[in-house]
């Protein structure tokens, strides 16, 4: 299969998409918002229109970006089990979600800081909103998940998307990132869809049982976590809109904003916990009979992994004890960090209006489950 509906573009590609991408009308005013000067657009889109392959536009392009929003915005990315993995093996990242597009942004810019390969992205259809968007994250490694096609697409696309990502881990020899569920984490309380184990499996040769075929596939569950929440305000007003309209569906308009807010929105410091591969582990799991039991054995290990590794921060512990009304965690944080943490928490929810207050319990909830989930896990 050529995948060619879904795959990144290859070097050979990048040369003619970049000058389109730079030629796009709609891409300028991104341009003169990241560089602000004129000039410097000018010198960014001619060094654009002379790359020839991804590693040098990730490289001299996406890296140097990716390190300006880590500076303006965040109070240090850092990283831990990176010893867990090999340079020459590829794996599936199955990780938390909490930003859409600096999740994997972050990442990737680890690894080129650790001397790694960066991997390619999963992106739902649903963000690709304008063309300049489809055409940025193609040429940044990215692949297409399929999103809100008819019923009878679905099956297909999910077959298709899971022979994509065996032929890149097997046959291209390269890592992938994924979330462990279809959106982002509203209320911080992360747990992996058996759904996507399912559509991960159907590549699975029959020749190969279920043990072999994930084992292929290395999984290495990631927890991803920040001190601040990059869009926790615009989460929490998703939740109270869905709660009081069981209708409510997002528009591309939303998507935008929260990738918009998630770059700008200071976000404390930020920790990547890179787990162990699950293969021993899967004989157990294969264990349980039926493929339903297995593919939530399977998610349960993801799960275990993210929750125990997770880098919680004072922000979560503080809102664990004003949620529950104690000070159980209160050797974590100073009364310094508590008294800025309500100060965020009422500035970021001034949106919210009215709602405000309602929206406390939301935004309380986010932080205080990954602290809840840890706990469970352990």
């Amino acid at each position: 299969m050529s995948f060619n509906d879904i795959r990144p573009y290859s070097d050979e590609e990048l040369n003619q998409e970049l000058n389109t991408l730079i030629n796009d009308p709609e891409f300028e005013p991104i341009l003169s918002y990241i560089f602000k000067d004129e000039n410097i657009v000018k010198q960014v889109k001619a060094q654009l229109g002379t790359m020839n392959n991804v590693r040098d536009f990730q490289l001299n392009f996406m890296y140097p970006l990716v390190k300006q929003i880590i500076a303006e915005s965040t109070d240090g990315v850092t990283c831990s089990g990176i010893e867990n993995l090999q340079k020459d093996k590829a794996y599936i990242f199955i990780s938390n979600h909490r930003d859409i597009i600096l999740d994997s942004a972050f990442m990737n810019g680890l690894m080129f800081q650790e001397d790694l390969n960066t991997t390619e992205i999963a992106i739902g259809s649903n963000l690709l909103i304008f063309d300049w968007i489809t055409r940025l994250v193609r040429i940044n490694r990215a692949f297409i998940v399929k999103r809100n096609i008819p019923v009878k697409q679905q099956l297909l696309a999910s077959r298709e998307l899971s022979q994509y990502i065996r032929h890149v881990i097997t046959e291209k020899g390269e890592s992938i990132w994924i979330a462990q569920r279809e959106g982002r984490s509203k209320d911080g309380n992360d747990a992996t869809q058996p759904a996507l184990l399912k559509m991960l499996n159907m590549s699975n040769c029959k020749s190969k049982d279920f043990v072999e075929g994930f084992k292929e596939l290395c999984l290495v569950p990631l927890a991803i976590s920040y001190e601040i929440e990059p869009c926790g305000n615009e989460k929490v007003v998703e939740l109270l809109n869905r709660s009081e309209n069981t209708e409510f569906k997002k528009t591309p308009k939303d998507d935008l904003l929260a990738m918009s807010e998630g770059l700008k929105n200071a976000k404390g410091r930020v920790h990547f916990a890179f787990g162990k591969p699950i293969t021993t582990e899967l004989e157990q799991v294969a264990e349980s009979g039926k493929l339903n039991d297995q593919l939530a054995g399977l998610a349960s290990l993801v799960d275990q992994q993210i929750h125990t590794n997770y880098k919680l921060w004072p922000t979560n512990y503080i809102a664990y004890d004003i949620l529950n009304n104690t000070d159980k965690y209160s050797q974590e944080y100073t009364p310094e960090q508590k008294e800025k943490f309500i100060q965020v928490t009422n500035e970021r929810l001034e949106i919210l209006g009215e709602r405000k207050e309602a929206g406390k319990g939301l935004w309380m909830n986010m932080y205080a489950n990954p602290v809840i989930n840890k706990e469970n896990a352990n």
